[in-house]
């Protein structure tokens, strides 16, 4: 991709550990193209743990911000002068602005989630939602779907019990945990319109119940399965989910609305994301060739 830097461009990044697999430069150096915006985008290695010690390099070096992968969303959440609703809720940051000296931290992944549900045409408002999962990404997605009424009812399935209650807890019955079962999971499907995959249900190598497909069957007519990965395309989940007629997305829709939405706090620009996806699509398809 060519890039041209001035004396005046802002730098931004994602720091993570590990990070030099992330996709977030060619997502967000694609934009920033497209925009005609005097910034560049990198990708900076931070080790566990070093986040504070990271936040000072980056505002001695003047950056304008970055955002932040694993493991670091959490650690950065007190370190922050200010927060958003979304990163209190989630209890981690994925974006942070670095203005006069202060540190502004934001969390975009569940606007994100919800965007991407948006433009594919899926309305989950007063409707149910089987979440599979409770770790980092069902954490991401579950509350977002119940704050503000974006969904009727979230159920949590997750092999681990506790930790699906522990997450349902802070919402009462607008979340439900329940267990993994394919009975359980056939049951709940047949009272939802929407399934989200947060575990590694369908992914090649999976056995067991964690291949067992057959709750699909109970889902009603004109529902939509989202698997939050992105690399393979379409997981097995997927696959068996469009066989059976089924609205199947992937979670590279989320990734772009999150960095559309990350962009916006950079550079307190608006932006239409609906007009970036075509072009970051086929930047990501342009480099897997």
């Amino acid at each position: 991709m060519e890039v041209t830097l001035h004396n005046t461009t802002q730098k931004l990044c994602v720091i993570g550990d590990p990070v030099l697999h992330s996709k977030s430069p060619l997502i967000q150096n694609t934009m920033l193209r497209a925009l005609g915006l005097d910034y560049i985008y990198l990708c900076q290695p931070v080790p566990r743990g070093r986040a504070g010690e990271w936040l000072k390099c980056a505002a001695f070096a003047g950056y304008a911000g970055f955002n932040a992968t694993m493991p670091h969303k959490e650690e950065l959440l007190p370190l922050m002068d200010e927060l958003d609703e979304d990163a209190r809720m989630y209890g981690a940051v994925n974006t942070v602005c670095i203005r006069d000296g202060k540190y502004y931290g934001f969390n975009t992944d569940g606007k994100g989630f919800l965007a991407s549900l948006r433009h594919a045409g899926v309305n989950t408002a007063g409707q149910r939602v089987l979440v599979l999962g409770a770790g980092g990404a069902a954490k991401a997605v579950a509350p977002k779907l119940c704050q503000e009424g974006a969904a009727r009812a979230v159920y949590v399935a997750n092999r681990t019990a506790e930790k699906a209650r522990a997450l349902c807890a802070p919402w009462g019955e607008r979340m439900i945990p329940a267990d993994f079962r394919p009975e359980t999971l056939a049951e709940l499907a047949a009272q939802c319109s929407l399934v989200v995959n947060c575990t590694n249900l369908g992914m090649e190598g999976t056995t067991g119940q964690f291949a067992d497909f057959s709750f699909l069957d109970a889902l009603p007519a004109g529902a939509a399965v989202c698997d939050l990965i992105y690399a393979p395309a379409e997981t097995e989940l997927l696959r068996q989910a469009r066989m059976r007629g089924f609205t199947a997305l992937n979670g590279l829709g989320m990734l772009i609305w999150q960095a559309v939405f990350a962009l916006e706090h950079f550079t307190r620009t608006s932006i239409d994301g609906a007009a970036m996806l075509p072009l970051v699509e086929e930047a990501l398809k342009a480099q897997s060739r």
